[in-house]
C-alpha cells in the first residue's frame, strides 16, 4: 500500500521536496499540492514532465483552504509542510488541521533534501523575509570576484507561471527578465544580480539548475528566499537577522533552523536599530548557536536623485514580500524619505484599487506604504492605477526592480538602493581564506 501524501506549499520548497523525496518513489502517492501565501498559484497542475513515471497526468494543485476536505476525501496519510516564513504558531495550526483529519504532519530536515555540488558553495539564508539576504548575496559575490573567481547565484524558486517553461531559467541580461515573463517579485530578486554582473539561475528542477550553474561557476552562491534553508549543501552558511524585528529569530519557521545551522550570523541594519535591539538579537542568536561567528553590518541607503525628494509629498513603495507576509511596517523607501527630507509621506490606502486594496485588508499593519505587488497582470494593472490615482509629488521606490520598465506612471520616480557595509572584516576574511584554500 502506497502512503498517500499532500504537500503543503507556495510554489517553491514544495516542488523541491517532491523531487527530492517522492518522485519515482513507489512507497508514496502524492495526491495533491496545496498552495498558499502567493496569489494565483493554485488551480494549476504539477506537470507530468516534472512529476515522473508514476504520475501520467501530473499532480493537481489546490488552495490550502481546502486542506481538511482534501485529507478526508483523498484518504491522506501524511501532510508535508513545505513553505517558509511562517510564525511557529501558524505552522502548528496547519499541523493541528492535518492531525484532526487523521494525517501525520511532517517537517522535513534539510539534511534529507540538500543537493551536493561539485563546486564550493556559500549559502545566504535569513531568519525572516526582508532581513537583507540579497544585499548580502551581492556582497559575497563581490568578494569572490575580488579573488578573480566567478560566482554564479542560484535563487530560491518563484515558479508562478507555466511550470513546463520554467524548469531551468538563466538570467544574465535585463532582456532575460522579459523573455521568461517574470513577475515584479521575480524581478526584485533577479535584477540586482544582473546589475551586479552576476549570472543567476532559478526555476523548478534544482538538480538540473545546479548542474548547469556548475559549468560556468567557480563558486556557487545560494540566495535564499523567504527564510528557507538552502537547497544545496553549503561549505559556508550565512544567516542574516534583522534587529528591527527582534525576537523573530526564535519564532519563525524555518528561520530558526537556518540560524541554528549557520557558520556566520549577520546582524544587519545596525545603523537603523538601537543598541538594545541589536543586543537582543545577538543574545538570541548566541543562545541557539554559540559556535557561529557574529558579524555586524549596516544597510547603506542611497537614491538616484535626492533633490527630487526634499520638501516633497512622497508616495513610498516598498519591496512587496518584505511588507506583506514579511510583516515589516516600513522599509528602505520610508527610511530614504526621512533621510532625504520629504515634507510628507502620504497614505496610499485611499487610492488603492482592486488587488492592492485587498492586500491592505489582508495585511492591516501596512499604512503609509505601498507594496510593490505584481504576481500577475491584474495585480500589476491595479498597482499602476493605484500609483496614478495617488496625490503626491514624487514616488520613492525601494523595490529592487526598475518600475519604469514595467509600469506607465504619471509621476517622477526616485529609486532607492541599499548595499551591505560590513563592520570589521570577519565575513570578508572568512570567504577569502575559504577561496584560497580551495585553489
Amino acid at each position: 500500500m502506497r502512503r498517500r501524501v499532500i504537500i503543503i506549499g507556495a510554489a517553491g520548497r514544495d516542488f523541491f521536496n517532491y523531487q527530492m523525496l517522492f518522485k519515482d518513489n513507489s512507497d508514496y502517492q502524492v495526491v495533491a499540492f496545496t498552495a498558499a501565501q502567493i496569489p494565483y498559484i493554485e488551480k494549476r497542475t504539477f506537470p507530468k514532465e516534472l512529476a515522473g513515471r508514476l504520475y501520467a497526468h501530473g499532480i493537481p494543485i489546490y488552495s490550502e483552504a481546502k486542506l481538511g476536505e482534501l485529507i478526508d476525501r483523498r484518504n491522506v496519510d501524511i501532510c508535508v509542510m513545505s513553505y517558509s516564513d511562517l510564525p511557529d504558531v501558524e505552522v502548528m495550526h496547519k499541523g493541528s488541521i492535518a492531525n484532526a483529519h487523521g494525517a501525520d504532519f511532517w517537517l522535513v530536515s534539510p539534511k534529507h533534501t540538500m543537493l551536493k555540488s561539485r563546486k564550493p558553495v556559500i549559502a545566504v539564508c535569513a531568519v525572516r523575509t526582508g532581513s537583507g539576504k540579497s544585499q548580502v548575496s551581492r556582497y559575497v559575490s563581490n568578494i569572490i570576484k575580488s579573488q578573480k573567481k566567478v560566482p554564479v547565484a542560484i535563487r530560491h524558486p518563484m515558479p508562478y507561471g507555466d511550470l513546463k517553461e520554467e524548469i531551468v531559467e538563466r538570467f544574465e541580461t535585463l532582456e532575460d527578465l522579459d523573455r521568461y515573463k517574470t513577475t515584479i517579485e521575480e524581478r526584485e530578486d533577479y535584477e540586482p544580480h544582473i546589475r551586479n554582473n552576476t549570472v543567476v539561475y532559478a526555476g523548478v528542477d534544482y538538480e538540473r539548475i545546479l548542474r548547469q550553474a556548475e559549468k560556468e561557476a567557480d563558486v556557487i552562491v545560494w540566495d535564499g528566499g523567504n527564510n528557507d534553508v538552502s537547497f544545496v549543501k553549503p561549505d559556508i552558511l550565512i544567516t542574516v537577522a534583522d534587529p528591527l524585528r527582534g525576537g523573530d529569530e526564535l519564532g519563525y519557521y524555518p528561520g530558526e533552523t537556518a540560524a541554528r545551522l549557520a557558520d556566520i550570523l549577520i546582524i544587519n541594519k545596525v545603523n537603523s536599530a538601537t543598541k538594545a535591539e541589536v543586543g537582543k538579537v545577538r543574545e538570541d542568536l548566541k543562545s541557539i548557536n554559540p559556535k557561529a561567528k557574529i558579524v555586524l553590518a549596516n544597510s547603506i541607503i542611497s537614491v538616484d536623485n535626492p533633490k527630487m525628494i526634499k520638501g516633497k509629498r512622497a508616495l513610498v513603495i516598498e519591496d512587496g514580500p518584505t511588507v506583506t507576509h514579511g510583516g515589516m511596517k516600513f522599509g528602505a523607501a520610508t527610511v530614504a524619505a526621512r533621510q532625504y527630507g520629504a515634507r510628507e509621506v502620504i497614505d496610499p490606502r485611499p487610492y488603492a484599487v482592486g488587488e492592492i486594496k485587498k492586500a491592505y485588508e489582508k495585511y492591516p499593519h501596512m499604512k503609509k506604504i505601498l507594496p510593490a505587488l505584481g504576481y500577475g497582470r491584474k495585480e500589476i494593472a491595479d498597482l499602476n492605477r493605484t500609483i496614478n490615482r495617488a496625490r503626491c509629488d514624487v514616488i520613492i521606490s525601494a523595490t529592487p526592480t526598475e518600475l519604469r520598465n514595467i509600469l506607465k506612471v504619471n509621476k517622477p520616480i526616485v529609486n532607492v538602493r541599499y548595499e551591505l557595509e560590513e563592520i570589521g572584516n570577519t565575513l570578508t576574511d572568512t570567504i577569502i581564506n575559504f577561496i584560497r584554500q580551495k585553489k
